[in-house]
């Protein structure tokens, strides 16, 4: 799956594994965090083409942490300096990175989740 090609698509992969895993376990998503990898079916995020584009999306809409995949770091070299003072930068290698990082830590109250229409 990871290659010399830069990808766009598959970089989703870790978003949508940490909203399953936030839906499955009731516990929200930190809404101070981005992310961006792919993942294999054995959870190991894979690189990601883009990164400073997507950093720079990233401090535009006041994010403060971004997971990025461990074998992009050398790509911050890329990212602008004012990205990488605002930004915080988490580098990762498995999906259990992600979600330590992603989810918000327990607060002793959980918010019910509903179906959309106000009924749990």
């Amino acid at each position: 799956p990871a290659g010399a090609v830069p990808k766009d698509g598959p970089s989703a992969g870790i978003a949508m594994f940490t909203a399953l895993a936030s839906l499955f376990t009731n516990t929200p998503v930190r809404p101070d965090v981005a992310m961006t990898g792919e993942i294999t079916l054995r959870g190991l995020v894979l690189p990601i083409g883009g990164l400073k584009e997507k950093s720079l999306a990233a401090m535009r809409a006041g994010i403060s942490t971004v997971i990025i995949p461990k074998l992009n770091e050398k790509d911050l070299a890329d990212v602008p300096e004012e990205a990488k003072q605002k930004l915080k930068f988490v580098p990762v290698e498995n999906v259990d990175e992600v979600l330590a990082v992603a989810l918000e830590k327990e607060s002793g109250a959980k918010t019910p989740r509903t179906d959309g229409n106000g009924k749990e």
